[in-house]
């Protein structure tokens, strides 16, 4: 009889592990985001789609974000490798440069000035095993100030491509991206460079992530051209689900060098900074976010040619610290239609008078996400 028993009981295990061999563990682990979605644990949600799942660009609402990884994760679960996805952005806003006391004394003015901005982007996310995916993306963002002659227009195109891992609880991707600017008066600057992030769920309302990339930030001609020079930045991050996963609370922490600066009156620098963002979920379809983003740059060389005033000061070496503010809220009023109102406050402390800036944007544009 115990031998019966102990044959049973091998059998039975057996069969447990072959059920458990033949699942697929991408797919339990979308099926789970989606059992947290469904209970209103977008939070929650969104760190386990993120063990799986890489999407850029995403919408800064909570419940937004995890209805576009639902999309991908329901495109997976019919058997479709290859998933697309895309969004449009259209929008007004008013673009306001306050004058500091530095920048009066410099010839410095108020600036006001009305936009129309335009953004669309696109995405390819092909999944080559239970492990291993390929991402690719494309962001163009533009503004036209169309009542200020003698304000450039700003145009953006950013690219990203790269191969992800899952393993369980982690997430590893390496890949390249970049950005093609104008900056006016013919001139543009190009960033490109290669970056890798990990991403840890240390349990299930708790993400951490370490992000390291080196870059090279070139202005290929004219007058900008001195300011060329490479990157590095290493960047920490958690994320904290709230309030039953309506919330989530993320802070990153980063640093880094630019250096290659051979032409750059001020030399190579170090920066760090900090970067806290809260984004909650109000109802179904109204939601919202704030941040803070502070960065600290200190510069290596002293400065012998420096303006009058600054020389008044005694000062020497540049320390700048840079500033902003902002936040929004985002009201899906159609499926996958979404209006957003938004706010932005800029501020640049420096001990070079001449450097010293502030700006308030605010603008309301419609997105859509297909």
């Amino acid at each position: 009889m115990p031998l019966l028993a102990v044959a049973f009981s091998l059998a039975f295990a057996g069969s447990v592990w072959a059920a458990g061999a033949d699942l697929d563990p991408i797919k339990t682990q979308l099926d789970l985001a989606r059992d947290y979605m469904a209970q209103g644990d977008y939070a929650r949600a969104k760190i386990e789609f993120e063990k799986v799942l890489r999407i850029d660009d995403l919408p800064p609402d909570l419940h937004q974000q995890v209805e576009l990884y639902a999309r991908a994760a329901q495109d997976y679960a019919a058997g479709k490798r290859l998933v697309l996805s895309g969004y449009g952005i259209t929008g007004y806003g008013n673009y306001s440069v306050n004058a500091t006391d530095g920048t009066e004394e410099f010839g410095g003015s108020d600036t006001d000035d009305n936009f129309i901005a335009l953004r669309g982007g696109g995405r390819a996310n092909y999944r080559l095993n239970d492990d291993y995916a390929l991402n690719g993306s494309l962001d163009y963002r533009f503004r036209d100030y169309h009542d200020n002659d003698d304000r450039r227009d700003d145009k953006d195109l950013r690219w990203n491509g790269a191969v992800n891992r899952s393993m369980g609880d982690d997430n590893v991707v390496v890949g390249l991206r970049g950005r093609r600017s104008y900056r006016g008066n013919g001139d543009w600057r190009d960033d490109y460079g290669i970056y890798s992030d990990w991403r840890h769920a240390f349990s299930s309302i708790d993400q951490f992530n370490v992000e390291f990339e080196f870059r090279r930030r070139d202005y290929p001609s004219g007058r900008l051209r001195e300011r060329s020079r490479n990157i590095a930045e290493l960047t920490t991050g958690w994320t904290r689900s709230l309030l039953g996963g309506t919330a989530s609370f993320n802070l990153q922490a980063f640093g880094g060098r630019e250096f290659a600066t051979d032409d750059r009156p001020d030399g190579d620098s170090n920066f760090f900074g900090l970067m806290p963002e809260l984004s909650f979920t109000i109802t179904e379809t109204l939601g919202g976010f704030v941040f803070v983003w502070w960065q600290h740059d200190r510069y290596n060389i002293e400065r012998l040619n420096v303006d009058a005033a600054d020389n008044i000061l005694g000062i020497g070496e540049r320390e700048d610290n840079l500033y902003e503010v902002g936040g929004g809220l985002t009201w899906e009023f159609a499926n996958s239609w979404s209006l957003n109102p938004e706010i932005l406050y800029i501020y640049d402390d420096t001990n070079l008078l001449a450097n010293e800036y502030s700006s308030t944007e605010i603008w309301m544009t419609i997105r859509k996400d297909f």
